[in-house]
Order: C-alpha cells, then sequence, then structure tokens
C-alpha cells in the first residue's frame, strides 16, 4: 500500500519493512470503537435474560472480559513480527491444507456475526425512526462492506474518530446511571445463581475471545520495532475497557427493563437515566455496530483469499479482495434476511459455539508462537504448498480434534447438553477444560519436531525476503 492510494493494495500477502507504518497506541481506538457497540452491549443482556441479578452479572462481566481478552492481545502482537494477517499464520500449525479447518470456522464467525449485526441494527433504526427492515439490512451490510473494501488505513482513522465519540457518549451515560435506583433484588450479593453467572462469564470471554482470528490483521502494518509488551497492552486496554463498558451498559439495561428487547431496553434506560438521551445514545453504538460490520468483512475476505490460495496458489490482488467482499457480503445479507425473531437467544447460542470452536485454535496458535517455535516462522514457507510446513499438520490437527472432544461432556446448549453439563446444573465451564488439554496435547505431540532445524529452515528459506533489511 502506498501513501497515495485510496484502495489498500495487499491482502493476505506480506507487507515488507518499508511499507510498514502507524504507532502502536493506534490500536488502542482500533479496539475500543472495536467493542464499543451495540453487539456487545447485547452480550451483557444474557445472564439477565437468565434470570441473574444485576451485581453478580457485572462481576461474570469483568471477569469473562478480562479472560477473553487477554488471549485476544496476545494474537496481537503477532502482526509486527511476522506482517501477516492472522488466519494465514495458522499453516505452520495445521498445514498448508490443515488450516482449512480454522479458516471455514473463521468464515462462518465473520458471517455470522455480521448477519447479527445487520439484523440489530436493523432492529435499532426501525426503533427509533421506522425504518424498513430489509433494506435497512442491506444497507448497514454495504457500507461496512464499502469501508473494508478502502481497507486498512481508513479503518484505523475511522475507528480513532468514533473512539473519541464514543468515550464522550459512554461517559455521559455512566455519570448519569450512578444515581439510579434498582430493586434491591438487583442487587442482593446472596442470590447468586450458578447458571445465569457461567453463562454470562463465559459468553463475555467468548465474546473477546472470537476477535482473535483477526486481531493482528490490524498490527500487521505496524513496524517490526514495537515491542510485545506495547503491542499487546494497547490491545488489551482498548478492548477490555470497550469490551467491559459495553457490557455492563447493556446489563444495567436488562437490569433496568428486563422483559424489553435490546433496541427498546437501551432506549428507555437512557432517557430515564437522562430524558431524550435515548435516540442520540442508541445511533452513537449504531455507528460503532457498523464500522465493527466493516472489520468482520475486512477480516472475511482476506480468510477467503486464504482459502482460495490454498485449493490454487495465487497472487493477491484488489480485484480479487474486491470478489470476496461481494461474495461474503451476499451471504450475511441472506442469513440477516432470514433470522427468527429470538435474537437474544440466539445470539447467546452462537457466542457458546464460537467459544467451543476457537479454544482449541486458540491455545494451540500461541503456545506454538511463545513457547514452541518462539516466533520463528518462514513468510515464503507459509505460502508453499509443498512447503516445511507440510499440507497436512498432524500435531496441530490431533491437538485441536483432542481440544474440542474434551469439551463435549461440558457443553451446555440448547442444541446439545453434555453429561457433566447435566450434573452442574447446567453450567458450562467447557473453555477451561479445553485450553488445557489443546495446550498439552500439541507441546507433547511438539517433542518429535526439531525446533533448531526448523528455524534454521524458516531462516535460510526467508533470505533475501525483504530487501530493506
Amino acid at each position: 500500500m502506498t501513501d497515495h492510494s485510496l484502495i489498500e493494495k495487499r491482502s493476505i500477502d506480506y507487507v515488507p519493512i518499508a511499507e510498514r507504518h502507524g504507532k502502536v497506541w493506534h490500536l488502542w481506538p482500533v479496539w475500543f470503537s472495536g467493542d464499543a457497540h451495540l453487539a456487545t452491549i447485547a452480550t451483557g443482556f444474557v445472564g439477565v435474560a437468565l434470570g441473574g441479578n444485576l451485581v453478580w452479572m457485572t462481576i461474570a462481566v469483568l471477569v469473562g472480559s478480562a479472560f477473553g481478552t487477554f488471549f485476544m492481545a496476545f494474537h496481537s502482537t503477532q502482526g509486527p513480527q511476522l506482517g501477516l494477517p492472522q488466519m494465514i499464520q495458522s499453516r505452520p500449525q495445521f498445514g498448508y491444507l490443515g488450516a482449512l479447518l480454522v479458516w471455514c470456522v473463521a468464515l462462518i464467525t465473520y458471517v455470522g456475526y455480521n448477519a447479527f449485526n445487520q439484523v440489530l441494527a436493523a432492529d435499532t433504526l426501525v426503533t427509533l425512526f421506522d425504518w424498513t427492515p430489509t433494506v435497512t439490512i442491506v444497507a448497514v451490510g454495504v457500507l461496512g462492506a464499502a469501508l473494508a473494501a478502502v481497507g486498512y488505513d481508513v479503518i484505523h482513522r475511522a475507528q480513532r474518530l468514533l473512539a473519541y465519540t464514543l468515550l464522550g457518549v459512554f461517559a455521559v451515560m455512566t455519570v448519569a446511571a450512578m444515581g439510579a435506583h434498582y430493586p434491591p433484588a438487583q442487587l442482593d450479593l446472596h442470590d447468586f445463581r450458578t447458571v445465569p453467572f457461567l453463562t454470562q462469564l463465559f459468553a463475555a470471554a467468548a465474546y473477546q475471545l472470537s476477535w482473535s482470528i483477526y486481531v493482528s490483521d490490524y498490527s500487521r502494518y505496524l513496524p517490526r520495532t514495537v515491542s510485545v509488551r506495547a503491542s499487546f497492552w494497547w490491545t488489551y486496554l482498548g478492548a477490555f475497557i470497550g469490551g467491559t463498558w459495553a457490557m455492563l451498559i447493556g446489563t444495567f439495561a436488562a437490569a433496568m427493563f428486563p422483559k424489553f428487547e435490546l433496541a427498546a431496553a437501551l432506549k428507555a434506560a437512557a432517557d430515564q437515566l437522562l430524558p431524550g438521551s435515548g435516540t442520540p445514545f442508541l445511533v452513537a453504538s449504531l455507528l460503532g455496530l457498523i464500522t465493527i460490520t466493516t472489520l468482520n468483512f475486512y477480516g472475511a475476505s482476506l480468510t477467503l483469499l486464504s482459502v482460495a490460495d490454498s485449493i490454487r496458489p495465487l497472487k493477491p490482488t484488489v480485484a480479487q479482495r474486491m470478489l470476496t467482499l461481494i461474495v461474503t457480503l451476499a451471504v450475511s445479507c441472506v442469513i440477516a434476511l432470514s433470522a427468527s425473531k429470538h435474537f437474544a437467544h440466539e445470539f447467546g447460542e452462537f457466542l457458546a459455539i464460537l467459544l467451543y470452536l476457537f479454544t482449541p485454535w486458540t491455545a494451540i496458535n500461541l503456545v506454538d508462537f511463545y513457547y514452541v517455535r518462539k516466533g520463528h516462522y518462514s513468510v515464503r514457507e507459509i505460502f508453499n504448498p509443498h512447503g516445511m510446513y507440510g499440507r497436512w499438520n498432524w500435531r496441530g490437527l490431533v491437538a485441536y480434534l483432542a481440544g474440542f472432544a474434551s469439551m463435549i461432556p461440558f457443553f451446555s446448549t440448547g442444541i446439545y447438553e453434555g453429561p457433566v453439563a447435566k450434573a452442574l446444573g447446567g453450567a458450562d465451564i467447557a473453555m477451561l477444560v479445553g485450553l488445557p488439554v489443546s495446550t498439552i496435547i500439541y507441546v507433547i505431540a511438539c517433542r518429535s519436531l526439531d525446533v533448531e532445524k526448523d528455524r534454521q529452515q524458516a531462516a535460510a528459506a526467508d533470505q533475501g525476503l525483504d530487501p530493506s533489511v
């Protein structure tokens, strides 16, 4: 990408050192704005909808968000070091073709989130202005995809501008909320309910963890000299503050109006706290929803290009990126237009499924990067269908499937409830099982990997990769 070009030229290919730019603090507004919107607020509704009270659901949101964001922020540090999008980095762990497993899961996530975002945006605009739902769903999708088409730099600028706006809006609403009165039952510390608490905790964790699949897409243009500590903390603080703040707004609104739908509850809560503020608050939150839809389309485009590259190696072009955006836009619109009215319940189920699918991947990807290979990869070999990482890497695939299988008895969804979850009264602790199982099995499997030879091969393969170095 050059400075005079409006449209980003790069996609899944390596970003040379000479093209690196930006400042590490720019990660804070990207992920603050990325989390401070209506879909995140909806995540805070989950526990109260199941019968939990305000005080315990607040604790669940804080703990869950802190936990999920921890893993997400570590993925962000991979971008400056490798100069590659997040998903393409899965090839060393799963193989050139084996990585298709996690990429297909990622595509489902992108499209699923955007379908939910479009439905939520339409519901909000219908509540506020009585707009036509079908037209609104399509319009939100088109706007998000158009911003994604322009690319990385414009996305960063939009997120920074939006962050300042949302900080002001959220601050005003928070100050107003401090003077609100809630029913005593909502503040009763003795009224602890296990299922709503764990459901809310892991819904928050899953929501934050789900950004892991593309978090380094927005750090890969940063200079390689950016430290791991700096990129971790700027990402963590942005995502944790934005995500937790937004979820808690949802939790408080649900506690005030437990029988209302999301948009109606938010508007009613804002108007009660600060008369006349309901509509401006929803509009501001809606802007964040549109930009996160942009991030999802951008990530979906890169992942779809990665899938295409696995089937037939390609040299990425702007036209190919535009085509993948059109495809993902069409799919998300079809899903959104056919969505049922049971939004809150389906969104909670979707978050639970995401947690199951990405828990093994995040464990394997991070332990490989920070413990096994310690960041030493070959960019050229990642794009080589017959290269050193193989077409199918049994280590990553076995660890993933074992980690996923270990969680099945702990699943707790409307579709399936495992025997352990039943014994726990429906509580879902699958993530606490899947993370260590996937990690341990992958580390054991990598004992047969000659790490020093792997490092030497990677260094030799990338000789002359970046002429500016």
